[in-house]
């Protein structure tokens, strides 16, 4: 029996750490697992998803079908679902946005692709928004060793540089709201991990391999630098009437300078982190 398309894409992000080919190449994917509405099975679904700053948002148009899809109703009678983002899984509790929030919300969506829009033009039924929470708790790395792990994460960051990078290319003379909200969710995304390094990852490497010493302290130096530069970007991207040419040059900065610093880093510690006896 053929595979069908969706069991394809799922073995395909699985296989290739979120990254597929096909329709979704290019995009922002995520696999959504719920529990079926009534037969209480898991069903997994590949979803293109928005960023939100801590949440994200998947918006279920099923291509403006007439009805809402499967997934949507599953999640309505069983909120709790799993996500699979290519780097962590995590159990998330979906939220279905209402009102105002969810106008602005898809009015941000379709402001950056109109293909939203064109898949509400098809039906007469309202497309839902759902924002997915993630569970306090922590999350289940894809990768299979430690070193492996944080390449996924440095990984992730640089597909998401990528994407704001082209975004902001096609951008007209304003900068788009969903735009605005991906800088800014990167930023919060890499403040979050530099700070779980310093607090964590580094004093424990600090301890169990003393010679490590002047690459943890340059390690940390930079993440004072690249601070620096995402604070830069935020006021770039917070400015009143933002120019997406000054954002564009703030992010290749950034850009620039965290790629020097992810890869030094990975040079020195992942053969540390994968080392036998860690």
């Amino acid at each position: 029996m053929p595979i069908d398309f969706n069991t394809q894409v799922v073995e395909e992000f699985r296989a290739n750490g979120g990254r597929v080919g096909g329709p979704f190449e290019g995009g922002r994917l995520i696999l959504l697992t719920t529990t079926g509405a009534r037969s209480g099975r898991p069903h997994t679904t590949p979803l293109g998803y928005l960023p939100d700053g801590g949440r994200i948002l998947v918006i279920a148009s099923a291509g403006g079908a007439p009805r809402h899809p499967a997934w949507f109703h599953n999640l309505v009678a069983r909120p709790r679902a799993t996500v699979e983002d290519g780097v962590f899984t995590y159990e998330a509790d979906a939220v279905v946005l209402e009102g105002a929030e969810r106008d602005a919300a898809f009015d941000r969506a379709a402001e950056a692709d109109p293909g939203w829009a064109a898949y509400q033009a098809k039906t007469s039924r309202v497309l839902p928004v759902v924002g997915l929470v993630p569970v306090p708790g922590p999350p289940k790395p894809a990768a299979a060793s430690p070193g492996g792990a944080l390449k996924a994460i440095h990984d992730a960051f640089r597909r998401e540089l990528a994407l704001i990078r082209a975004e902001l290319g096609r951008s007209g003379p304003g900068l788009g709201a969903q735009l605005r909200v991906n800088c800014l969710t990167l930023c919060q995304g890499l403040h979050h991990h530099h700070t779980g390094e310093d607090g964590a990852i580094f004093p424990f490497l600090a301890e169990r391999r003393p010679g490590l010493g002047p690459v943890l302290e340059r390690l940390r130096r930079e993440h004072e630098e690249i601070a620096a530069l995402l604070a830069r970007l935020r006021e770039a991207v917070s400015a009143t009437g933002a120019d997406p040419r000054d954002v564009a040059r703030e992010v290749g900065h950034l850009t620039a300078e965290l790629e020097r610093h992810l890869t030094y880093e990975e040079e020195h510690l992942i053969p540390v982190l994968d080392a036998p006896g860690g």
